[in-house]
């Protein structure tokens, strides 16, 4: 089996952790190939293979949430991924450090695969962007507010004015959805989370669309926005620009630790 290994580059303890990592890989007989970045921080520039062009058949991600999202981000094909939590919160790395060992050991003779929708948004035909966690649509300028209208089916559903909107699925409810005061969602269900962000009225609440319907949010405000799609880059928006939301043709692959959802609830966020 063929591992490639991502890490987070900022800090040097992280580095060596994955340098640690990739012995124990070794060890364990799987091929191991270092992720162009990681293989840059590290010196070893001429040693790395970048995630849109590796045969690798799993990722192996140490950092936190960051890394898994930024290696998904990455895969021109999907892959199945596996993170080690070298972060704060960890909620899509499911491994702790401690765990690591005895994971490896055995995945070798048994892999449980889970998949994880991603939404795509396109305008006029043209794609915008895709996301595991979230499309996060925010104003340009401070203490302006931009207008939103949902569409669902054909029918306008619901106009609102607010900071932004925060277009999650259910992997992202934790997130920065949740943040802005979204439910948590199980993440085996197939659907849009839409969140308003410090929306002007109390009425605009959270909507939670069940995948299968045409959805669609048109931004009707002549204030200049950003999307941004988990956290990284932006693109500007225009006044009256039509964006489609749907489900991404191919979803993550995780590899399945044996961690209840409902209990990484309970242990990561009830103590934040």
């Amino acid at each position: 089996m063929k591992a490639i290994l991502i890490s987070r580059i900022d800090r040097p303890d992280v580095l060596d952790y994955a340098v640690e990592i990739e012995r124990l890989l070794l060890s364990y007989g799987y091929h191991v190939a270092l992720e162009g970045s990681t293989a840059i921080a590290l010196g070893r520039d001429g040693e790395g293979e970048w995630l849109d062009e590796t045969d690798a058949d799993i990722v192996v991600a140490v950092g936190g949430d960051g890394t898994v999202l930024l290696a998904v981000r990455r895969m021109k094909r999907q892959i199945p991924i596996i993170g080690i939590n070298k972060g704060h919160v960890g909620f899509l790395a499911d491994l702790e450090s401690s765990e690591a060992q005895a994971f490896f050991r055995d995945l070798q003779r048994k892999m449980r695969l889970e998949m994880r929708m991603r939404i795509a948004l396109s305008a006029g035909g043209e794609p915008l962007g895709t996301a595991l966690n979230e499309a996060v649509i925010v104003t340009e300028r401070p203490a302006k507010m931009l207008r939103f209208t949902v569409v669902i089916d054909g029918i306008e559903v619901e106009e609102f004015r607010a900071d932004g909107l925060v277009i999650a699925t259910p992997t992202g409810s934790t997130a920065y959805a949740m943040s802005g005061g979204g439910p948590i969602v199980d993440p085996k269900f197939d659907g849009f989370l839409l969140v308003p962000l410090a929306p002007y009225m109390l009425s605009s609440r959270p909507h939670l669309i069940e995948s299968s319907r045409d959805l669609r949010i048109k931004l009707e405000s002549d204030k200049p926005a950003q999307l941004v799609f988990d956290g990284r880059g932006s693109t500007t928006l225009m006044d009256g620009l039509d964006i489609s939301v749907k489900r991404a043709d191919a979803p993550a692959i995780f590899i399945d630790a044996g961690k209840n959802f409902f209990l990484k609830v309970r242990e990561k966020l009830h103590s934040l």
